[in-house]
């Protein structure tokens, strides 16, 4: 049966949330087409139920630091149901019922099934078919990218999913990846009572950052009991034999160095592959990783199809398929809306926490020609706010950096509660005029977050972080 929309979103994600909401009142009919959960990744097996469970291991950690700072003795033992229990709480039960009755709320159709994209107007589900009027809108996100590793595909194995909502606490847990998912999951796992070793291929960790950010936190993930294998690609898994001291699904992890790890849980945190399937075999253009191809100020990949949050592989990060979501929606009531990513924000939650915005120092250098790097150490001023720990922020200036507007490129910051000082959409020279540097989207006003009061000003030069003294971070915020 064919049933007409205005728009048809093939994904029902934070995206998919953010246009409904933007189309709400506007005379637009929407139609949703969700697989598995209403929300999306983050919600359910990413971000909320990661977090959750990095709460649980802080915890323990403040505990055991009271010893130092404030107790003689301090004893506990983890309780890890508990800990399962409460991050299972703190994902809804895996429960939709609310976020898909909110979305249906603001007058939008919810069709639950495989999505499935016949041509550039039409999605099929299951027996119903929908037809897109006036734009179609791919928001179908990723999932965790498995590498071809011989013998992978052998052995019992998580990804995020089974990792951020864990049932059991391994004794010991390899983990392929030191990226953002694989560090703050390592960590998390390492302070409840796991023996983690982190392995990673390349010659740095943390690879979406600055090379310091990893050497930095380092010696954190070492004092928590973290072994790190950095520069020393895995080449094969096996599964270990049948033995009553190891758990059924341990493994044994063969580096190319040569090094045998095994563990009685393997991770494998290499990074996000796109969903294709629903809509590959359209014609859609993809990029050389195999993204939706999009317009990056438009969001569009055609006329009238849009591609929104992590499948365009412009960034997968829930505040920015949120941002989409709100482009999108004013681009289809008629408002010359465009995407900005110049300055995207991103902060890794480990202990401490890594935070960047914008381009990294290889970035910024790849793309102008001139460029100033300016590091600052906040060991001296930690002492000017009590949650406050020594840390260290770095940042590329953009072109014309002698020019008194000239513009930040990019920040990055390694330290205690660091993520507190964050943006949206974009970072300005505290001099500039920020609406002359970067229009706002209709309807979006600025807001500016500084750091906690107590803290001192002490000039305008790539400071950001709640550890580091003087940045101004603007951004744009829905009204």
């Amino acid at each position: 049966m064919a049933q007409e929309f205005d728009v048809v979103c093939l994904g029902g994600g934070v995206a998919a949330e953010a246009i409904a909401a933007g189309l709400r009142d506007s005379g637009l009919t929407l139609a949703v087409v969700e697989r598995e959960l209403v929300g999306g990744e983050c919600p359910y097996w990413g971000c909320v139920p990661s977090k959750t469970l990095l709460r649980s291991s802080e915890t323990l950690s403040e505990a055991d630091r009271a010893r130092l700072l404030a107790a003689s003795r301090v004893e506990w033992t983890v309780d890890f149901p508990k800990v399962s229990k409460r991050v299972l709480w703190m994902a809804r039960d895996l429960d939709d019922s609310r976020p898909a009755a909110a979305i249906e709320a603001t007058g939008a159709r919810l069709f639950r099934g495989e999505g499935k994209l016949t041509d550039l107007r039409t999605v099929t589900v299951g027996r119903e078919q929908l037809i897109a009027r006036g734009a179609l809108v791919i928001a179908t996100g990723s999932r965790a990218a498995i590498p071809p590793i011989p013998g992978l595909d052998a052995v019992e194995f998580w990804t995020n999913r089974q990792a951020a909502i864990p049932r059991e606490l391994p004794a010991s847990l390899a983990i392929l990846g030191a990226g953002a998912i694989g560090v703050e999951l390592g960590q998390a796992f390492a302070r409840l009572g796991s023996k983690v070793t982190l392995i990673e291929a390349s010659p740095t960790f943390l690879g979406l950052e600055e090379p310091e950010a990893g050497a930095a936190l380092r010696p954190h993930l070492e004092a928590d009991g973290i072994t790190l294998m950095i520069g020393d690609p895995c080449v094969a898994v096996e599964k270990q034999a049948a033995d009553p001291l190891h758990a059924p699904s341990a493994v044994t992890v063969h580096l190319k160095s040569g090094v045998v790890v095994s563990a009685d849980r393997l991770l494998v945190a290499t990074g996000r592959g796109p969903n294709v399937e629903a809509w590959r075999s359209a014609g859609l253009a993809q990029t050389e990783l195999g993204w939706l191809k999009v317009d990056p100020a438009t969001l569009e990949a055609r006329a009238g199809v849009f591609g929104a949050g992590d499948i365009t592989g412009l960034g997968g990060f829930t505040h920015l398929a949120h941002y989409h979501g709100q482009v999108i929606a004013r681009r289809l009531r008629g408002m010359d809306a465009r995407a900005d990513h110049t300055a995207v924000p991103r902060v890794t939650f480990t202990d401490p926490e890594v935070a960047s915005v914008g381009m990294s120092e290889a970035a910024a250098r790849a793309r102008h020609r001139r460029h100033r790097r300016e590091c600052r150490s906040g060991r001296d001023r930690a002492r000017l706010h009590p949650r406050l720990s020594p840390g260290r922020a770095q940042a590329g200036c953009g072109p014309g950096t002698r020019s008194p507007r000239r513009r930040h490129a990019g920040h990055a910051t390694r330290g205690r509660d660091s993520g507190r000082t964050r943006t949206r959409d974009q970072v300005t020279h505290p001099a500039e005029d920020t609406r002359r540097c970067h229009p706002p989207i209709p309807g979006i006003q600025p807001r500016a977050w500084r750091l906690p009061r107590g803290t001192r000003r002490r000039g305008c030069a790539a400071r950001c972080g709640a550890n580091v003294i003087g940045l101004t971070v603007t951004a744009w915020r829905s009204q």
